[in-house]
Formats: structure tokens, sequence, C-alpha cells
């Protein structure tokens, strides 16, 4: 979360705290399927199969729906147009209740910890997968879409093994794990979800790092001076302080990985045109719940969702975990104007008065962040003028994958 207190000096020793502590996602042991009497896979043939696997909406119970659906190659892996919240469901017409993520960058993450320690003193949860937190490895995330009512709409790993026994590579599953795989509808499942992990493994596909701007950390280009202007601005304090969560420092040769993998509550508005928002009494809280379910009753946690990177977020036409704002404009003037002008943001409670933070229920726990520039009082100038704006949005779209100079 934004936080006033960390200048830009000791950004770098907070990522450097954080970076210790991140794991390159390669363990697959909760995903691993016996073979006696064979060689084991290799890792291209399993990220081949996982290649397979991304692209068939055979694996869906609609027939209509694969992961590549939502998550589309061509925009960094996340959402195309459209289909920030998706829709799915055996006949595809239920709605997803959350931002469809980008799965790009996901190789390296600390495991989730609730009492982390940062550099800088502060103490809170920090690492896991999805907006809340609640999966350490790619193969328990690659669970969640096939098996979720509202997405793939599988019943339980026995259908999703049945599928894949009639797909159009079932030879290929065969020559990789045995001829016997499908006889054993968790050995056939597991197997899937260790290719789906694989091939969310493969570089060029997920972790590219071919950025203009990564251009620019390996000296292959310099930043035109309004790029400049937003780096400064992106990382200063007093300004969009957007650095303190979205860190962009490099350590030891690793790319910069443009988050800090904590988790905030910015009190973000309740979207009118989410499906399940239709309901007064549903919130989606984040930690603790609806969907994660370990920290039910944590009332100190919730609204707290992670922070994504900022790679490739110009690719983006949804944003925050209830795609509420459309815009990279829009979410900026959020953190520039949220307490200036509540109104522009929020619904209006029946006495026609500003119900701010409308996307939480009544009478939680005040756990809103105020750092900056989350931290205006009415009356008080902004900490962006809209030049300065423009400035970010032109560094950020800097972050967009698929550089094609030196």
């Amino acid at each position: 979360m934004p936080r006033s207190s960390t200048p830009c000096g000791a950004i770098a020793a907070r990522v450097a705290g954080v970076l210790l502590s991140i794991v390159a996602v390669t363990n697959t042991a909760g995903a691993q399927v016996p073979n006696p009497g064979r060689r084991e896979p290799s890792s291209a043939e399993l990220a081949q199969l996982g290649r397979l696997m991304f692209f068939d909406p055979s694996l869906s119970a609609s027939g209509k729906l694969a992961c590549g659906t939502c998550h589309d190659p061509r925009y960094a892996y996340g959402p195309p147009p459209g289909k920030g919240i998706a829709r799915g469901g055996a006949t595809m017409a239920l709605s997803g209740t959350r931002a469809v993520p980008s799965l790009r960058y996901l190789h390296r993450f600390p495991q989730f910890k609730e009492q982390y320690r940062f550099v800088d003193g502060d103490v809170g949860p920090v690492g896991g997968l999805t907006w809340d937190g609640r999966v350490g490895s790619l193969h328990e995330q690659a669970e969640i879409p096939l098996l979720a009512a509202n997405e793939m709409a599988n019943a339980g790993s026995e259908e999703v093994a049945a599928r894949l026994g009639k797909a159009a590579y079932a030879a290929q599953f065969r020559a990789a794990f045995g001829d016997d795989i499908f006889k054993d509808a968790q050995q056939a499942y597991a197997a899937g979800l260790r290719a789906l992990e694989a091939f969310q493994q493969v570089p060029e596909e997920f972790f590219p790092y071919s950025s203009r701007y990564d251009a620019f950390l390996r000296g292959s280009l310099e930043l035109t001076p309004q790029e400049e202007r937003g780096v400064q601005l992106f990382k200063d304090p007093a300004k969009g302080n957007c650095a303190s969560c979205h860190l962009g420092v490099s350590r030891a040769g690793a790319p910069p990985p443009f988050t800090d993998f904590d988790f905030v509550n910015v009190g973000v508005p309740r979207n009118p045109r989410l499906a399940a928002n239709g309901d007064p009494g549903y919130y989606d809280l984040g930690l603790c719940g609806p969907l994660r379910q370990d920290f039910i009753g944590r009332r100190e946690y919730c609204g707290f969702f992670r922070s994504p990177t900022m790679r490739n977020v110009a690719t983006r036409t949804v944003y925050f975990h209830n795609g509420v704002f459309t815009s990279l404009r829009d979410v900026l003037h959020f953190y520039n104007e949220r307490d200036l002008h509540p109104e522009k943001f929020y619904s209006r409670n029946t006495d026609g008065s500003v119900h701010k933070f409308d996307d939480l229920p009544p009478a939680y726990p005040d756990n809103v962040d105020h750092d900056p520039p989350l931290d205006r009082k009415p009356g008080d100038d902004p900490a962006l003028s809209e030049e300065e704006i423009d400035d970010i949005i032109v560094f950020l779209k800097a972050l967009t994958d698929g550089y094609a100079g030196p």
C-alpha cells in the first residue's frame, strides 16, 4: 500500500526485503504424476501440452470457453476488450465476480504470509496468487477456472480428466505420461494441471521483459523527456507515490517486478455494472471473503486486495479487482481526487449525501489507505496536475511488452 514515510532512496531497501522472499514457481510437487517405468516428460513436452489445453474450449462445460478466451496473448495474457469481467458457466450465462487478471509475470512471487515485516517497518500480509492471495502455485491457480461454476464449470476433477481423454491431443498425453494415464482420473487431472503450470513458465510467453522500459534498463535506448518525468512522478512519495506498492527497482540482475506483492484497501468504488452487485447485500471483501475462506471474520483485512504488477497495465480496459474503472486516466483521477471530490466516484445515500467507500459494508473498520496521494483534505490542491497525470500514463505505456526497437 502507499506509504508516505517511504522516501525514494528507501524504496531499493524495501524491494530488497521483498525480493529476498520471492520464490521461483518451479516446484510442482503438488501436481506431480508418478510415472513408474517411463522417462520423465521434458519441460518442453509439458509446456506444449499446457499450450494445447490453454487454448482448448472443449475443456469447459459449454465447449466455448478456454483459458485463452479471457487470458489473451494479444493483451499480455489478460482480458481482451469486452471480456474484462468474463462470462462463463454451462450455458455461458453467468458473470464473473472479479476483473480478469493478466497471467504475465507470475513466475516469481513470495508465498502468502500474514505478518510480513517490510524493511520500512510496516507489517502486513504479502504474497500468493489471485486477487486475494489464496493459492500458492500456478497449478493451484489453474484449478480455479476449470472448476468454477461461472467459468469453465466442470463438476470436478473427474470431469476435467474425462474431457482431456477425449481431446484431440489425448495421444500426446499418453505419450508423455503413459498409456494408462486416463485410467486414473486423479492422475490425469494432476497431469493436466502440471502441463498448464509448465506452459505458464515459458519465458517468451509469460515473462518476456520486452517492454520499452526494459530496453532502457538494458541500455538500448534513452527514455523521452516525458517518460523520464513520468518515472520520477511514479516514484515521488509526494506525487504519484506509485512505487511504494508497484516497485520499479531491479535487484541481483532481476528486472523490476512493479509490485511489492502486498495487499491494500484503497476504497475502490462499487461497480454497478458487476452482476453480483445487483444484490445490495453482496460485498467482495478480498482477504476476508467470500472467495477466500481462511480469513473470514478477520475484519481488519476486509477490502484488502493484492497489488498487481504495472507491467502491461496500459493494455487493460478494466482496473482494480471489480473492474470499476475503464482507463488509466480514470484510475489516476481516483487516486488524485478520492477525498477531494468523492462525488465523482461514489454513489449517493438516500438523503443525497455521498456514500464514500460504498463497496464496504456499513460500520466496517476504517482500514482504508490514506497515504499520498490519498491523503488530501477538501480544499487542498491535488497531488498531481493533468500534465503530470499525462506524464505518468506515458511512462506506464512504456511498460507494455513487445517493443520492437533495439
